[in-house]
């Protein structure tokens, strides 16, 4: 791709990105009760929203703003320790936006749409040339700067971000079908037969939750879609359907912006929607080779840096020795007499002697007591797993006191231990 005079970063000084991070993620079940998906846990460290915010800033985008809705406390916490360091001077800007019935009394947030229409006047007032609306709830890395530079190049009234999949696995999402030259012809959303890539019938283009507009372009739509008393006031449902009709959309293929450090064999996205896929997302960050790069330099992944001692591993004694093998243990961590496998523990995870963790994902300052032995298990934060608990062996058993997946996973929270004692 050419890239206009001046190169991507004239374009993402102009920028604003808006994030809509106000939903749930019923799929992601008590993980959400209560916290939104954006907030949820991830990769040791970080919240979801910090993979999206980082790709705004690593691409140049200085002025953001973050809509919330759902169960917002524990986002916006988030938001204010790790991400207070913009400056207003240099005209950087981190807004947090939420439903706050500034239309209506009555009314919060009612789609994607509205949530951007609400905020009409904040996003005039910052002046930008182009909006990039973006989820706050996926896992990849993306220079946005390329995506815009596509926007402008093709003349687009909207560009809308694509990652290819297999065909047949792309009916849970807004499908794209494209001509020759990646004009948008048709927008599906969750078709039971996906429409195929030109010269590649068996993967389809799937909707990333990506749009790139001109600020001028999309507060008129805006305006248009609000006075629509049959629409649902959303980008997907709405606004791009109508765009794709009347106008001239365009799709952007992830991989033409995905940023890779070299270690990756292919570009990286992922809806971590289900806990299933949380799960394995997770643990992909323990391979010897992940397929998502979170080390590099070149593109960090910005987040809250809780400040805690560094982990330990105690006891040497046959069965009771404190060890971690393919995984990520984080800082506060300490592993007594306590063994690891392929497992990835965050903040102030503490595994008691004799214990066993097999594939299990903990949140931050959960308790592993002695002998309890954990297989294919999520803990949400802050669990105390009674001493000699077995999980993740028995899925009858499991489903009688937890939560357990189609695919086979474990879910714990502490509310599902407090019952054990009923």
């Amino acid at each position: 791709m050419n890239v206009i005079s001046g190169g991507t970063g004239s374009l993402t000084r102009q920028s604003m990105a808006f994030v809509l991070a106000g939903g749930r993620g019923r799929r992601l079940e008590e993980l959400t009760d209560a916290r939104a998906k954006p907030a949820v846990y991830f990769g040791g460290k970080s919240r979801i929203i910090d993979f999206v915010l980082s790709n705004a800033v690593n691409s140049g985008i200085r002025r953001i703003g973050v809509a919330t809705q759902y169960k917002a406390h524990s986002l916006i916490r988030h938001l204010q320790r790790g991400w207070s360091f913009f400056q207003a001077e240099r005209n950087e800007m981190l807004d947090v936006l939420p439903a706050s019935q500034r239309v209506d009394e009555r009314q919060w947030y009612l789609g994607t749409a509205d949530a951007v229409t609400q905020n009409i006047d904040i996003i005039e007032s910052y002046g930008v040339r182009y909006i990039v609306v973006l989820a706050g709830d996926h896992i990849y890395k993306m220079d946005y700067g390329v995506m815009l530079a596509q926007h402008v190049e093709s003349g687009a009234d909207v560009t809308v971000g694509c990652v290819e999949v297999p065909r047949m696995e792309a009916s849970g999402f807004g499908v794209m079908h494209v001509d020759e030259a990646g004009r948008i012809i048709r927008f599906v959303e969750k078709p039971a037969d996906p429409p195929g890539i030109p010269g590649d019938p068996e993967r389809a283009l799937a909707s990333m939750g990506i749009y790139v507009f001109g600020t001028a372009f999309l507060i008129e739509q805006l305006r248009r879609d609000a006075a629509d008393s049959e629409s649902e006031h959303d980008f997907g449902r709405d606004l791009i359907p109508y765009l794709v009709e009347n106008g001239k959309a365009v799709a952007h293929r992830f991989s033409d912006s995905c940023v890779m450090t070299g270690s990756e064999p292919r570009p990286y996205w992922r809806d971590v929607g289900t806990v299933d896929s949380f799960w394995r997302a997770n643990i992909d960050l323990t391979e010897f080779e992940p397929e998502l790069d979170i080390y590099s330099r070149d593109w960090p992944i910005w987040t809250y840096g809780e400040v805690t001692p560094p982990a330990k591993f105690i006891h040497d004694e046959e069965d009771r020795r404190g060890s971690a093998v393919s995984s990520m243990v984080s800082g506060g961590c300490i592993i007594s007499g306590s063994n690891v496998l392929q497992s990835l523990l965050f903040t102030g995870v503490h595994c008691r002697s004799y214990s066993h963790l097999e594939g299990v994902v903990a949140l931050p300052y959960c308790v592993i007591n002695r002998n309890a032995r954990l297989t294919r298990v999520v803990l949400d934060r802050g669990v105390k797993v009674p001493e000699g608990l077995v999980a993740g062996e028995d899925p009858e058993e499991d489903a009688r006191r937890f939560r357990v997946t189609a695919g086979g996973t474990t879910l714990i929270t502490q509310a599902m231990i407090d019952t054990l004692d009923n």
